[in-house]
């Protein structure tokens, strides 16, 4: 006699849903590209940090003996000095390290002073509308119009050579894509219902804007200052090829081209590598802004 058995039926249990970060990172990770952003520039960030402790030699030493050493895996090269030395001795690779430091400082320093105030002009204008709003945005038209490096150089001729005024004529340039962007966001959500629902309520016009309309237009604007980190460290070297960013013996990247132009012929190594760290420090930035513009953007995300 023969048992009957039965078998439950196999379901198979749908994935948990998942929130708003974990769609984002899911998203993010399936970016090559923007992985792989995110892993250089997670390196630079760590060699600037920890500069004193990683770089072999201080980046203003000069080591007169050994002036204008080729890299050590060249024919006459020094296993002491792994990237050679420029003309007046000083270790290629330390200046490097060190020169990440003042680079990502500059990108940084112009992202932060940019976007907050061009939050706070941005919100105004969206909120106020009229005449101020019709002044702030002929003022933005107004920067628009001049060549950024053209604007930068008028800035630091007015205001002199010096990182701190490299940043502020940078912060210049830069500073109208912000406070476009974020009148944008603010002006299509001051006519939701959340927002009008709010001021019916009785909510402040500072809260309003700074704590009820702004988290709403973050998403953007994260994404242009991802971006606008490597334009900053772009001009900032431009600035600083044209002697007017930092200035000697600051191992800043741009100032290091343009003191090593005169080897192009004879030692191109002195200025390969300084632009070389210019090109995959921006390209590396890019790509992981790229990369959040994608997962933070709905229409963007990958399946």
């Amino acid at each position: 006699m023969q048992a009957n058995t039965t078998t439950a039926p196999v379901t198979s249990q749908a994935p948990a849903p998942q929130g708003p970060l974990g769609a984002f990172w899911s998203s993010f990770i399936q970016n090559r590209g923007a992985v792989t952003g995110l892993v250089i520039l997670g390196v630079i960030i760590v060699l600037a940090i920890f500069a004193e402790v990683i770089a072999p030699h201080s980046a203003i030493e000069q080591f007169r003996a050994f002036s204008k050493l080729p890299p050590a895996w060249v024919e006459g090269g020094n296993k002491d000095f792994i990237l050679g030395t420029d003309a007046l001795g000083r270790d290629m690779l330390s200046r490097l390290i060190f020169g990440a430091r003042i680079s990502l400082f500059i990108g940084l320093s112009v992202m932060i002073v940019s976007v907050i105030v061009g939050i706070v002009l941005g919100l105004i204008a969206a909120y106020l509308g009229g005449a101020v709003d019709a002044i702030l945005m002929r003022l933005m038209d107004l920067i628009l119009s001049i060549p950024s490096l053209v604007l930068a150089i008028l800035v630091v001729s007015i205001l002199g050579p010096s990182l701190l005024n490299t940043i502020v004529a940078v912060s210049v340039v830069y500073l109208p894509n912000y406070v476009r962007l974020v009148r944008a966001s603010a002006l299509s959500e001051f006519g939701k219902d959340y927002v009008i629902a709010a001021k019916v309520a009785g909510v402040g016009p500072l809260r309003l804007m700074f704590m009820t309309v702004l988290p709403n237009c973050l998403a953007p604007l994260i994404v242009q200052a991802a971006l606008g980190v490597s334009n900053a460290i772009l001009e900032a070297a431009a600035l600083g090829f044209l002697g007017l960013g930092a200035q000697p013996p600051v191992p800043e990247w741009g100032a290091m081209l343009a003191d090593s132009r005169e080897f192009i012929r004879s030692n191109p190594w002195i200025v390969t590598l300084p632009g070389l760290a210019i090109l995959v420090s921006v390209v590396a930035i890019n790509l992981f802004g790229d990369g959040l513009r994608d997962a933070l953007d709905p229409k963007l995300r990958r399946s």
